[in-house]
This record gives C-alpha cells, structure tokens and sequence, in this order.
C-alpha cells in the first residue's frame, strides 16, 4: 500500500451534574512504527462508546468492560473473519457475560446493562455496530447524517426506556451497517447527555469550526451540553480520516517480486538445505518436488522428507498468479486440523520463491477411487465425513476452498485424509481490503465446481458443500451428477441432476435425494451447513424425502420425465400407424 489509513481522533468525557461518571470511550490504532503494521491492514481502526444504563447496577462497570473487552478482543480474532464476523461474535460473548455477571452479582437481569456503539475503519470501509440510544455520526464535506437508529421507546414526552442493550437480555440484536469512507470523512460518537441536548445543527456547526484540532471539538460539545442543561454523564469521541490506503501496481508488484522463480530441479540438487529426490508432479503451472531437509535436526533425527511446490517460469511476470502462490502458504499457516495439509516453517534464508509442506505417504483419493470403483456406502461415508471435518476447519475461519476435488484429497498410510492446495482459497477478511488484483476467473476445476462460479457469483461454503456433494456421487457411482462440464460451455449448461440410482441401483433413495439437495444448481436449495449434510447423509430425513417424492416427475428426474414423454410418442405413433395400415 503506497499510504498506510491514518486517523486523528478527539475525545471528552465527564460526569456532568451526576455523581459519577457511567460513560465509556476508547479507541485502538495499531502503530505503522512497530509490528502491529499487519493488525493495521488486517484489521483497520477501531473506536466505541458506550454509556451504562442509570437504572442498571453495574452499569459503570458494564460499558467499561464492553469497551475495553471489544477493542482487545477484536484484534485477537482471525484474520480470515470479516470484521462483521469478528466484531458480532465478540459482542455476542459480551452480552452474555454481562447478563450473566447481572444476575449473579445483583440478581436481576438490568445488573450490569449498557448500551454499545462502534466504528471499525478497515482499507476503504466503515463498519459499524450498534446497540441502544449512543449514537454514531458522519459528517462528509457539510453534510451531517446521523448513522444509527436510537432503540428507545417512548411512553410519555417525559419517560422513555430502551428497547435494546448490552447485558439486558440473552438474546441479542445488533445494527450492522457498512459504508465506502472518503478521505476528510469526520465520524462522531456522542452518549445521550450530547445529542439529547445539543441539536444536530449545533454540532455540524461546532465540528465545521474545529475539524483541525478534534480535541477541541470534543471538548465544546461537551460544553455546549452542559450550557443546555444536560442532566447526564456526557461523551463525545470524534475520528477523522486523514489517508485511505490506496493499492499502488509498482510497490505491489515489487513486494511480490522480492524473490526469483527458483529454476528446473533435478535429483540431486540443493536449495536451502533441500535436497530434492524426485519430481512427483508437474503442470504449467507449477511443479512439486519430493525433498529431503538436511538441515532439520529434531530428536536424533538428522532429516526428514517435506514436499516442496515451486512455481512455474511461465507466470514470472504474471502477479496474479504470484500473489495466488503466495496465498497458499498464508492459508495453510493459519489452519489447524489432521485432515488439512500443514505447511511447514521455513527456519532459514529463502533465496527462491517456493512453498514447504509437509509429506503424505500415499496416494490420492482420485487414484484411490480408480483402485476401488465400488466402495460401500459405509467407506464412502467415512470419506465423507474426514473431508467435512477439514473444510469445517477452514469455514470456521471464513474460508472457501473453492477447488475442492480428489485429485486435491490425500490418503495416508494410516487412511486419513489430507485436503490439499489451497491457492484457489477464499478469504472473507482479505476480500474486504482493497487490492489492485483481481481473481475474477474461476479458479475450481468445471466438473466440481458449483454454477455460481461460472455465473460469475462469488462463492460459499454452499460452494465447497456442493463439491463434497460431487465427490460422494462419483464415489456411489463412478459418474458425475451433470456428467462432464466444460468451462466454456458452463454458463450455459442446463443442470438437470442425473438420479445417482440409474448408475448405481443400490444407493438408497434416501441418498439419492440427500446427494440431489447437496449438489442443487441453486446455492439457496443446497445444504447450508456441513452438518445438515453429513446428518442426511449418515441417516435418512423423511420430511426431505417426502419432498422429494411430491414433486413432479420433471423436476424430481427430468431425464425419466423425458424418456416418459419419447415413450409416450412413440406408442401413439405404432398405433397411428397400425390404423393408417390396417
């Protein structure tokens, strides 16, 4: 990024006429100086306020913890997650400690009650998170818009209550709103002792005279309340963005070219203390290698095997598919499961550009299904089920495979399965930063990709939920549900599903049906979650069946429906013609 996001943020907050001061405000910028410089385009910028609810016991104590505990927590989250993800679990949590600690400590459920307001400004966008009546501002050139919605109701003109806050139930609702920021963008954060008493032209006119210096405008809000007579704890916090952080191709390029594509290796050769064996894999777009890393010295051992993936000369100049290189390994450091490959740490001074991973002893699952073409049901299950356990890995942390297929499923020695190649992986929390790459192309392979992708659409875990669904068909019966696709003429490709039961006659209905829903050429008709699948797959669901059984014959096999239909024609025509002649 050619300029880091900068903020300068302003903040008051006192007591006014009350004895004690119940309001909360803080902030957190990870510093560009140290190494929280990642935290910085990872996770962006994040400020809240909150203000504990007067009729709540431990109010004070609640919105100090749903501050501190928010801005701490947050950074501490994945990096995958989106920061709506990471932000909503983390209030979440929140909510229910609070109601917890409420009932525990003063035996009532309005113990320890806030309400909480946040904005979280990552690359080019605003996040914000609301609950309660503290309020979140924008004002952009002139123009001042209030971003949040009170939760407040209103009995009288004189008596009010709120409808919504932290730690006031188990359940909780929170506004999420997403926005582009614009360089000069000014956000303000007022408890009600503020914009209950000071009006929004007041405050536009107070931030127009002091957008230079934020502390001041903080501080004559604060006033401005007290002259109007606010009887309550009063805040105020003011951000404004100075820089975005703008992509630049030159300094991209160059990061991701900082090391040389290594050249052809041969048995024998030496890179980084790696001996290569022997080559196990080569395309045109990378080549894997078997190696032998003599520099590894753990418990006796003086070496051990790893498998090292190299990319090809073909894309020197291609960043994106470097940047897609590189991005495996990002990946594959970040997840933890025995059914997912695990890279391996590099412990030395790289001198070429290469991934190191660890080395499975097998064979793929592809070669696997060649040498079994007719497994049981109870075999195809278990596969089935190690593979969810490693995609639920990696959707746990808002990730997609999106090229999930046997060639890219290990087999052990000892039968466990490895998903492997993680390149064409989706991040939720990388996509939301801006970058001058663009993965628009489909990057799966057609026969186990989901439609969306070639309609364009973005996937999800639908999508990988859909390729399972393809594997355990091809595994019942050697075929594909829509047999063979190609990418050119997968746009326009008519997904009829194909009953795995005229391949293969001994697949329950009851599969038949469960593989139909999972591999649905609709994301919105398939399996939402891994779990719902493997429980349909593992047992039969009869209100799935039943459903299936009352559609029509068109829908439920529009290949038998078809065939019905020629056969129909065909015995009107005999007996045409049996008339005609006779």
């Amino acid at each position: 990024m050619s300029n880091s996001l900068s903020v300068v943020i302003g903040k008051t907050s006192i007591a006014g006429i009350k004895p004690e001061n119940e309001d909360f405000l803080g902030s957190y910028i990870p510093s560009i100086e140290t190494d929280d410089v990642a935290q910085l385009e990872s996770k962006g910028i994040a400020v809240a306020i909150a203000d504990g609810m007067s009729g709540s016991d431990g109010g004070k104590e609640a919105s100090q913890v749903s501050v501190n505990q928010f801005l701490s927590d947050y950074y501490g989250t994945p990096e995958s997650w989106t920061v709506k993800q990471a932000a909503t679990k983390i209030l979440t949590a929140l909510n229910t400690w609070l109601y917890s600690q409420g009932q525990q400590k003063y035996g009532t459920a309005k113990g320890m009650v806030t309400t909480f307001s946040a904005v979280v400004i990552k690359s080019q966008t605003a996040h914000l998170f609301h609950v309660g009546d503290s309020r979140i501002y924008r004002l952009r050139d002139t123009d001042l818009v209030q971003l949040t919605r009170d939760h407040r109701v209103w009995i009288t003109n004189e008596r009010d209550y709120l409808s919504r806050a932290m730690g006031i139930d188990t359940h909780l609702e929170i506004d999420y709103r997403a926005s582009s920021v614009q360089e000069g963008d000014i956000f303000l954060l007022t408890t009600d002792g503020v914009h209950d008493f000071v009006g929004d032209k007041e405050i536009q006119e107070i931030l127009d005279a002091n957008k230079d210096d934020l502390q001041i405008a903080s501080e004559k809000l604060v006033k401005a309340a007290e002259i109007n007579e606010s009887n309550d704890n009063i805040s105020a916090q003011i951000l404004r963005v100075d820089h975005l952080p703008e992509p630049d191709k030159t300094e991209f390029y160059e990061q991701l070219t900082q090391l040389p594509f290594p050249p052809d290796l041969k048995a024998g050769n030496v890179m980084d203390g790696y001996k290569i064996i022997r080559e196990l894999n080569a395309s045109s777009r990378s080549q894997v290698y078997l190696a032998e890393d003599i520099k590894f010295d753990k418990e006796g051992e003086s070496s051990r095997k790893v498998v090292i993936k190299t990319p090809s000369v073909n894309f020197e100049d291609d960043p994106s598919y470097i940047d897609l290189f590189l991005h495996e390994e990002w990946v594959a450091k970040r997840l933890q499961s025995p059914h997912l490959i695990k890279v391996c740490n590099i412990d030395r001074k790289r001198t070429f550009l290469y991934t190191v991973v660890e080395y499975v002893q097998g064979q793929s699952l592809k070669q696997w299904m060649s040498d079994n073409p007719k497994p049981s049901l109870i075999q195809v299950r278990g596969t089935i089920n190690q593979i969810s356990r490693g995609l639920r890995a990696m959707h746990r942390l808002e990730m997609i495979h999106q090229d999930l297929k046997p060639d890219n499923i290990l087999l052990d020695e000892f039968n466990t399965l490895k998903i492997i190649d993680f390149g064409s992986t989706k991040i939720a929390g990388l996509a939301e930063i801006k970058s001058v790459i663009e993965h628009n192309e489909i990057v799966g392979t057609a026969n186990y990709s989901a439609p969306e992708y070639f309609k364009g659409e973005s996937g999800t875990n639908r999508s990988d939920i859909y390729s399972l669904g393809v594997i355990a068909y091809e595994m019942l019966t050697g075929k594909l549900p829509y047999g063979e696709i190609s990418v050119e003429r997968a746009a326009k490709k008519k997904f009829n599903y194909i009953s795995a039961k005229q391949y293969n006659p001994m697949v329950p209905d009851w599969i038949d049906v469960c593989l139909q829903k999972a591999v649905h050429p609709k994301p919105e008709k398939r399996y939402g979650l891994l779990s719902e699948f493997l429980s349909d797959f593992s047992k039969p669901n009869q209100a799935l069946l039943d459903r299936s059984n009352s559609q029509p014959l068109i829908e439920r096999n529009p290949i038998a429906f078809w065939r019905a239909v020629a056969l129909a024609q065909f015995i009107v025509i005999l007996v045409l013609v049996f008339r005609l002649w006779g």
